[in-house]
This record gives C-alpha cells, structure tokens and sequence, in this order.
C-alpha cells in the first residue's frame, strides 16, 4: 500500500497508466489497491480478523466465538454469525447500569418507534425500567403491548394482539419490536416481527434460563397449533439479544430448573467437557452464582451459535439440538399445553432417547446412569407421574406430525458412542422406540384406560 501511494503521487505514473489502461488513472489505482487488500487479507489470522463463529469440534471454542475486542469486564459478547450481513451479538452479563444498556438497546433500532411485547407477570418487575431504557434521549417513540402470561396462552389469536396494537399505532416498517420475556414471548414477538409488513426487526430481551440458552438465539419463532407445537412459525433473525443475569433473580426456582434442561442437552450432544463442568456445579447454577450463571449462559450460547451458523434452517445439524424434543413435545401436546414447563418434558424425552439409544447398543448404560445423575441433581423429572393421560398411542400420534418427520419418516435425535455425540436420523430401530414408550407408559393412567 505504501509503495501504491509513492505511485500516486508521482505524474509520470499518471501518464504511463493512462496511456496502458482504458479507464481513468484514479481507477486503475483503486482497482490495484482492492486486489493488494485482498490478497494481504487471506494470510491475516483468522484470529485477527474478528470473532467469526465456526464448526469444526464438539466443544465449543470460546476464543472463536466470543467478541472479545466487544466484552468488558461486566459482560461478554458472543458472535452469532450469519450471510450477507445478518451476524448479530448476545450480550451477555449482570452488572449492565440502565445507561449502558439502554445505549446497547438503542444502537440496534435503525428507526424512531419501538413496540415493547411483555407479559403480565413480568410487566410490573421489568417493563418500566426498559421502556425508560430505550426513550433515554428522546428520540426514540416507545409503546407497549401486555400479553396473558403462559404456555396455554402462545397461540395464533394472542400472537395477533401484537399485530393489532402495532396497526392501531400505525407503526411502519422502521418499527422495531422487543421481546422482553421467557420463550413464549420470544417466540411470539419474533413471529409478529416476521408477518408484520412482511417483516420488520425485533430484539430479544430473554428474562428465563430456557429463553436465554437456547429460544432467544438462532431466530426460530412462531405458536402452537392445537395438533402440535411450534406448527406456525418463520425464521426471522433478531437484531440482538440482551441478556441480563439479574432478570433471574425473580424466576420461580421451577422455571430455573426446567432452563437447565437445554444446558444439559448441549453437553449430551456436542461438549463433553461442559457436561462434566455441570456435572461439578450444578448445586452452584441452581443456587443462582453469578459467576455459575454467566458462565453456562456464554458456553450454551456458543453451542448455539455454531450450529446456527452451519445450519440456518435446520435442515441437517441443527435438528441436533432437538434432543428429547420429540418425546417432550408428545408429552407437552398430549398432557395439556400448561401442565408441563418445557424444559421438564424435554428432561423427560432425553431421558426416553437415551433409553432408547441404550436399548439399540449405542450408547454405554453407564452413560445413560450419568443422564439420570445430572436429571435428579438439576431436580428435573426422568418419568411420567401415575396420574400422567399418556399412552403409546397418544406418543404417536403426536410424533407422526412432528416437524421433523420427512418423507412420511419420523426422524430422532439419538445419542450414539461417547458423550457428546449424536445421531439425527430416521434409520432406527421401530421396536427399539415403541418399547421405549412402553416402558414410561406402563404405570400411567392414561394407559391403563387403554388397556380397559
């Protein structure tokens, strides 16, 4: 570059590429000084050229995924990082002052309205303090819109209460809409965001383990449907996600637990060494440690956004993250939307996948001795109560219109060989599953009136 510049400023080298080029002198220039940048960028370090998310072992590498020219002391940044410019940060921390960030918040409404979508459990603890958070310096317009608080409540007429608030408003595509909530709020903001004028964007402002881990990131979003869950929905992308640790200090210790389920997922399937690490303090995460906390939020959030950026869409990795979920969904759905937290069903079906996986010679039963371990340390359920509607039919029926069915095949996610490994594929055993189901089954009630 700098011999470029001695180029420059020299006349006689005006004249000679002049007279060699058929464009201007100051082109030719450019067009040299583009080709040398790039050429000197493919022998940069990948490591001096920012935090880029990749895939490559079942750790998670937290040196590739974390931004660490953007963390400070009081918060981490993790990198989700997506084509043609759609990457977006996590933040991460616990000692966030309402300036700092509401100046975060706002740096990501590329408009002046902003619609804020809460519940009314969280409403009278957090809605306040970030609307206040993202009028600071007036010169963003912010509204609000107050949901039914609820698993039972994440349906498409709640959803377009959203809808209607913003048209009410007469919010247009400049609108930024905040999901300030658990998954069911973020799910719901996130798909009013995708329909609304054919999309508009939004921020995720998880206040759940469950939201923060795994809902929040990744852009998946959408409602139940009476024959599934998650039936309706789009991939829409959030511009950030926010998360404050100390939002859980309010979190009902149930819900606490049922979150833990999708941290422990991430250790089954991709990190071994992060199973082992929560296998040595899960007493400090359920106890609230600040420190337990950031640190298993930033590493579940790392899992995630490397298999995101390897599969968008999931249409082949990312269905790995579904571990248990196709048993859990069946027990949700078929229990009563409501009944089960989320987190507690998909306890339950990785706990029913690792049997299954068991029964197929995948997996070590001393592996699936160490599952049941981690269950009952995080207080999680591992079987159906007796008083549980459940039966084999009602399973499968359930899982036969499961998002992950292809083709008319049902497809699972299955651990197979040494911790940390998986398998998304429909080539099982038949029998293996419908045993599987049997055994949780046999004591229900649901089953016995089957059988009578």
């Amino acid at each position: 570059l700098s011999a470029l510049l001695a180029i420059a400023s020299c006349p006689s080298a005006h004249t000679y590429f002049g007279a060699m080029a058929p464009v201007s002198f100051p082109t030719t220039f450019l067009i040299l000084a583009a080709v040398l940048i790039n050429f000197a960028a493919a022998f940069v370090p990948s490591s001096a050229q920012g935090a880029a998310v990749g895939v490559g072992s079942h750790a998670a590498s937290a040196t590739a995924l974390s931004m660490a020219d953007s963390s400070s002391d009081s918060y981490d940044v993790v990198k989700v990082d997506l084509d043609d410019g759609r990457d977006y940060p996590i933040y991460i921390g616990a000692e966030f002052d309402d300036a700092e960030a509401g100046k975060i918040l706002r740096s990501h409404v590329q408009g002046n309205r902003a619609l804020i979508v809460t519940n009314d459990r969280l409403a009278p603890l957090y809605l306040d303090k970030y609307e206040a958070m993202m009028k600071e310096g007036g010169d963003i317009q912010v509204d609000t819109v107050v949901l039914p608080d609820g698993e039972e409540e994440k349906t498409m007429d709640v959803m377009m209460k959203i809808i209607d608030k913003a048209l009410e408003l007469g919010l247009d595509r400049k609108v930024t809409f905040v999901a300030l909530g658990g998954g069911v709020i973020g799910d719901m903001a996130g798909f009013a965001a995708a329909i609304y004028q054919r999309g508009v964007n939004f921020i995720q402002i998880p206040t759940t383990v469950m939201a923060m881990v795994d809902s929040s990131v990744g852009g998946k979003t959408g409602v139940n449907h009476p024959l599934g869950k998650n039936m309706v929905g789009s991939f829409h992308q959030p511009q950030c996600v926010f998360i404050d640790t100390n939002t859980l200090s309010t979190l009902p210790d149930r819900e606490l637990q049922s979150g833990v389920a999708e941290v422990i997922k991430y250790g089954l399937i991709r990190d071994a060494d992060f199973f082992d690490w929560q296998e040595k303090n899960m007493a400090s995460l359920l106890a609230r440690d600040p420190d337990t906390l950031r640190y298993a939020i930033k590493r579940s959030c790392e899992n995630k956004a490397e298999v995101v950026k390897a599969d968008e869409k999931e249409a082949g990795v990312r269905a790995t993250l579904n571990l248990g979920h196709t048993f859990g969904h069946a027990i949700e759905n078929g229990s009563g939307y409501g009944v089960w937290l989320h987190g507690e069903a998909v306890a339950i079906g990785t706990v029913m996948a690792a049997n299954m996986s068991a029964r197929m010679g995948w997996i070590d039963q001393s592996l699936v001795k160490r599952i049941y371990g981690i269950m009952d340390a995080a207080n999680l359920p591992v079987e159906l109560p007796l008083d549980s509607p459940m039966n084999a039919e009602t399973f499968l029926k359930v899982m036969s219109v499961d998002k992950k069915v292809a083709n008319g095949q049902l497809r699972l996610i299955l651990l197979k060989g040494e911790l940390g490994n998986c398998l998304f594929t429909g080539d099982f055993d038949e029998q293996a599953m419908k045993d599987t189901i049997d055994e949780f089954v046999a004591e229900c009630s649901g089953a016995s009136k089957v059988a009578a």
